[in-house]
């Protein structure tokens, strides 16, 4: 009879094996408001979610609770997904919670993800196209709402800072439909405006409010402009897309003009380093100079200069020895050539050289006039030519040609004709 009964943990572990196995409830999504919310010293979250009619026992882990973008709160909207579960010692179901968004606002959460996912793999986050605040600048551009806390704070702040700088204010629409057509031709028109530095944001509020410096249009903007941008969007646990994209991002507006320019005091401790770092650098070059010139003075050319005297005046007598010697070796050359000449045959018996040339002259001319045609003419030889050309052949020669003969003392021309004629 006892057989039939069990004990409630045994109905507990059933009822939890039932639970745990059913697929429909292995990952749930509930939405309704937090009530009874702790949060745990080791991260852990402790919460109820009810509604109207009923409410379920919530835990979040440590390790998903990292994952949430707002720090939830009694009597807030949430939406979450987990898996429910049996807590064997209570009997109790409850929700083991993975993920939480803020109810109405989840939608909002998803479109920031995949516009920060998009962006990033463009490369538009990457540190490499980041430019650098300058560290004392003269013209500050701010882009925000004309009235509100956020320009108050920047103003007052850069002023106290300081108050060299010149706040130029480039009012804008942070909040509506309309907000982010607004800032875009806001940053286009102060990237033309000479600044140093464009401060683009404003004060805190919910993720609508801010929603503005997370579109697309606006971060493409943060990115192309060539003055480098702090962003300085809401509060220190805001982040938005232009956060991302900026050259720099601020925790707060006033943070941003902190960041935007240094105090007087740290530029007279910067300055008065430099006055250190300068002495410093001179004292070390005397030093150093120093050491030098008496380095000069304890070498030897120093302590005793006339060695250096002595020395050239060794090389000098050098020089001039040996020019004295080239000018007897070049003289005595030359006097032997002169009297080579002297001796030579053409000035000793100049006339015989020249009888020498005459008889060789008058052998050459005897030659010549022996091989000569016109004395060949003169002993009764004549010469034939017919068309200025010399007949050697009488085969050459055909009737009717006419003939040019050359005598010693003229010539004639005679036509060959026909024997008998």
């Amino acid at each position: 009879m006892q057989d039939k009964y069990i004990t409630v943990t045994q109905l507990t572990r059933y009822i939890k094996y039932k639970i745990d196995n059913d697929i429909h409830l292995d990952e749930v999504f509930l939405k309704g408001e937090i009530s009874n919310f702790k949060a745990h010293s080791r991260g852990h979250f402790y919460f109820t979610i009810k509604d109207e009619g009923s409410r379920i026992n919530a835990i979040m882990f440590s390790s998903n609770t990292k994952k949430v973008k707002f720090m939830p709160a009694d009597g807030m909207k949430v939406m979450v997904t987990g898996k429910i579960s049996v807590f064997e010692s209570t009997g109790q179901y409850q929700i083991y919670v993975n993920e939480m968004l803020e109810d109405g606002v989840g939608n909002l959460y998803v479109a920031f993800e995949q516009l920060k996912k998009k962006l990033e793999l463009e490369g538009l986050f990457d540190p490499i196209h980041k430019k650098k605040i300058p560290r004392i600048p003269n013209k500050i551009g701010v882009i925000t709402a004309p009235t509100g806390a956020a320009i108050k704070d920047i103003i007052s702040t850069i002023k106290r800072r300081w108050p060299l700088a010149e706040v130029y204010l480039f009012p804008a629409l942070v909040q509506g439909e309309d907000a982010k057509e607004d800032i875009v031709k806001q940053i286009e028109k102060a990237d033309n405006f000479g600044l140093d530095t464009l401060i683009v944001g404003r004060g805190g509020g919910s993720i609508e409010d801010l929603w503005a410096f997370n579109e697309e249009i606006v971060a493409r903007a943060i990115f192309a402009c060539r003055t480098p941008v702090i962003s300085a969007v809401g509060h220190e646990i805001d982040f938005t897309i232009s956060d991302f994209v900026a050259d720099l991002r601020a925790p707060t507006p006033t943070g941003a003009a902190e960041m935007a320019v240094p105090t007087i005091q740290d530029v007279l401790e910067s300055i008065r380093q430099q006055e250190i770092r300068a002495k410093n650098s001179i004292s070390h070059q005397l030093k150093a100079y120093k050491i030098r010139i008496q380095n000069i003075k304890n070498r030897g050319i120093m302590k005793n200069p006339i060695v250096l005297y002595q020395t050239k005046e060794i090389l000098f007598s050098n020089l001039v020895e040996k020019l004295k010697y080239n000018l007897i070796h070049l003289t005595t050359l030359k006097e032997k050539d002169l009297i080579r000449v002297k001796n030579s045959y053409v000035l000793q018996k100049p006339y015989q050289l020249i009888d020498k040339k005459s008889n060789k002259y008058l052998q050459i001319i005897s030659k010549l006039e022996t091989l000569s045609p016109l004395l060949t003419l003169k002993r009764g030889y004549t010469i034939t030519k017919i068309n200025n050309k010399v007949v050697d052949s009488c085969k050459k020669i055909k009737l009717d040609d006419v003939l040019n003969i050359e005598f010693q003392d003229g010539t004639i021309d005679a036509e060959v004709i026909k024997k008998g004629d």
